[in-house]
């Protein structure tokens, strides 16, 4: 098993997974460390991620793309309407008002919710991850912006339930890179002193966060998260198109809003050129054959940009500004700004957030890749299969939530509603609700604020229907208690229900006055007899007890279990049915480079071991084979093709046999060489090791001769 972090993004997505005592961000099958968040449809099979950008201009109405801010939204929604100028491909109803895209799949109209294309892309990001792994991927933390309702984040989640995937949780994009921050930070102050202060300003493609944090040692807490859902990386881009737009317009006669492929290649290269303008003072611009055949150059210089992004700009400190105040901090009261999203690239950008908070500003974090960090650290740390230092998160609701109820006929002053979790309380977060009721009641949660919500979002989160309630004969009611929770996802729920009783029990009562260490005589002679003071004292109180579970029945915005089920099993056959495309399509190219591999080696390789019959024969087979490949067999079945193949290698199979018995042959013959060489030096060398030892041999006598004839003589003394 492992864990991974997504950072599930507008544009792109960036996996990230736990491993070797830390944190790697993966690669896709080109070899990116950040896939394209998109999903096209083709005659024969889906195209996720790469392919999916490989081939969006040729196939636009059939590719979508940001699929994270169609999720849960309305068709009637404001916001889809704007998202509509991103999507190339179509914006459908695909029922109760819920939105999707139409595309043309396998030669037909198909219509996908929005869920179901987040489900697809997650498909693919399980398969990259498993692909880099070597291992099955099931536990998963993936980001979102911390402005998503509950009926979007819970789109997610029956997203990655659709597609096999165990979500652990689905985390804020600040919260994110505030994790991966404080994890590594050895330097945090301990419980006792003052808290680290870090304001988070995350800008990426489509949309702004910021959120001020407090960090102590094993422990991070969101005070407050502000946001602007509709500036990001792609606005930036469109005031390059619009300009390009209205210059080509002048200077070339075309007008690119009326060719959508056009507007695509625009895009792309406005892209480009605003990452060349962060690092220089101008940039060019250069597309062959835009339109009917016509070339196009331009030149803007940094200046200029910024000229046509000043409205954008003068929004920058609006999101700042709110965080503060929600944190009840001032500017000063910041320790760090840290900035992170590709878009805080923008030299403008970084000069006024800096002039906002008159400090420096920090980049101690991979731009592009610290929420996916933070998101594997999350996994890592809520997954039983990795062992990880221990780190707190505590995140905050971002919208108040409001529970109503019908009033009871027999409580006629009764309040109807009641604001259970307000805005800035700690997520997740559990409350308990007391009702005194008679029978069966059903309650409703929604958004205490609509206005606040993004776009057009229905406020309602859910209705929870109370079974199991009915009278006591000795209070004429029932105690009933529930608990409702936000979750680790940010998603509501009324976890369970019970009902209590009053029922009076004995407390013993603690005598402050007494204190028996510090008033006994010492000297006071100890008897059996206890005097009735010595007793303890009790009081009888009334406490609720438990006496049994109340069923809830629950309807919200997530998927019911038979819908689930029926699109996990949808997806699983278009997996099955991309895999055997890309099969066969593996086949084809093998059968295609296995007809000319075999052409050139008849002429090299293989000539002298064929006669000219044979080879005659072979080559009108693969003449035969090569027609039929471009032609009829342009759309063969996998079998057809390795059907195929066997046929020409059972033609070659002889001449093949003859070469690969030469080539043994030969192999055969020179390790014999080899070996005969090898003795014979071998033999030469045991010689000349005789032979130099009997030479020594020889030299140690003479030696011995000549010390025996160099010896002094010797005499006795005369006497």
């Amino acid at each position: 098993m492992s864990v991974v972090g997504v950072d599930f993004g507008t544009l792109n997505t960036v996996i990230a997974v736990a491993r070797n005592r830390g944190v790697d961000v993966i690669t896709n099958e080109v070899s990116n460390r950040a896939t394209p968040s998109l999903v096209g449809f083709g005659p024969k099979s889906r195209y996720l991620g790469e392919p999916a950008k490989t081939q969006e201009i040729s196939n636009l109405k059939n590719t979508v793309s940001s699929l994270k801010r169609l999720g849960g939204r309305n068709i009637n929604d404001p916001d889809i309407q704007i998202e509509q100028q991103y999507v190339s491909a179509s914006l459908v109803d695909v029922g109760g008002g819920q939105v999707g895209a139409e595309v043309s799949y396998l030669g037909k109209k198909e219509k996908f919710s929005a869920t179901q294309l987040t489900a697809m892309f997650l498909s693919k990001v399980k398969q990259t991850a498993q692909n880099e792994l070597k291992l099955p991927v099931s536990d998963i933390v993936i980001s979102a912006p911390a402005w998503f309702t509950d009926v979007q984040r819970r789109s997610l989640l029956d997203a990655a339930e659709i597609a096999g995937l165990k979500l652990l949780r689905v985390m804020n994009d600040t919260t994110a890179a505030a994790l991966g921050y404080g994890i590594t930070k050895l330097d945090l102050p301990s419980a006792e002193e003052k808290p680290r202060r870090v304001a988070f300003v995350d800008i990426g493609h489509a949309d702004y966060s910021c959120s001020i944090v407090e960090f102590k040692r094993g422990e991070l807490s969101v005070k407050s998260t502000a946001y602007d859902r509709h500036f990001g990386g792609r606005d930036f881009n469109l005031a390059l198109v619009n300009h390009f737009q209205k210059e080509f317009k002048g200077k070339y006669k075309i007008d690119i809003t009326t060719n959508p492929k056009a507007m695509v290649r625009v895009e792309a290269a406005a892209e480009k050129l605003k990452k060349i303008l962060s690092a220089n003072q101008q940039a060019p611009m250069n597309i062959e054959s835009l339109m009917n055949d016509i070339d196009v150059t331009a030149m803007i210089t940094r200046q200029e940009f910024e000229a046509l992004v000043e409205p954008l700009l003068n929004r920058v400190t609006v999101p700042l500004e709110q965080a503060l105040a929600e944190a009840g901090l001032t500017k000063e009261d910041i320790d760090v700004i840290e900035l992170v999203g590709g878009c805080t690239r923008v030299p403008a950008l970084k000069e006024r957030i800096q002039a906002f908070f008159g400090k420096q500003l920090s980049f101690t974090l991979n731009q592009d890749e610290a929420v996916a960090r933070g998101c594997a650290f999350c996994c890592a740390i809520l997954s039983p299969v990795f062992k990880v230092r221990d780190f707190a998160v505590q995140d905050i609701v971002n919208y108040p939530i409001v529970f109503s109820w019908e009033k009871d006929v027999d409580i006629p002053d009764e309040d109807t509603s009641l604001t259970v979790f307000n805005k800035g309380n700690v997520l997740p977060s559990t409350k308990i609700l007391t009702f005194y009721r008679k029978q069966p009641f059903d309650l409703e949660a929604r958004y205490a604020k609509p206005d606040e919500l993004p776009g057009k979002v229905s406020p309602f989160i859910g209705r929870f229907s109370v079974k199991g309630v009915k009278a006591d004969p000795k209070t004429e009611f029932m105690i009933c208690k529930l608990k409702a929770r936000v979750n680790i996802h940010g998603v509501l729920n009324v976890e369970s229900g019970y009902y209590v009783e009053d029922q009076e029990v004995e407390e013993e009562v603690k005598d402050e006055k007494k204190d028996d260490g510090a008033k006994k005589d010492p000297d006071a002679m100890e008897t059996d007899d206890k005097k009735d003071s010595d007793k303890p004292k009790t009081r009888k109180v009334k406490k609720q007890v438990r006496k049994g579970d109340l069923p809830i029945v629950a309807g919200t915005n997530s998927l019911d279990v038979a819908t689930k089920n029926s699109l996990t099993e949808k997806e699983a056959a278009m997996l099955m049915e991309d895999k055997l495309v890309a099969d066969t399509e593996e086949k084809k190219n093998e059968l295609e480079t296995y007809i000319y591999d075999l052409r050139n080696k008849l002429d090299d390789q293989y000539a002298e071991f064929a006669s000219d019959d044979e080879k005659d024969k072979i080559r009108s087979k693969l003449t035969e084979s090569e027609d039929w490949l471009y032609e009829d067999g342009e759309d063969a079945t996998k079998a057809v093709y390795v059907a195929k193949m066997d046929e020409i290698r059972a033609m070659a199979g002889p001449i093949t046999q003859r070469y690969f018995d030469k080539v043994e042959a030969d192999r055969q013959a020179l390790q014999a060489k080899l070996d005969a060489d090898a003795a014979s030096k071998k033999a030469a060398e045991e010689e000349a090791r005789k032979a130099a030892e009997a030479a020594k041999g020889e030299t140690k006598d003479e030696e011995m001769t000549d010390a025996e004839a160099a010896k002094p003589e010797v005499e006795e003394p005369q006497s």
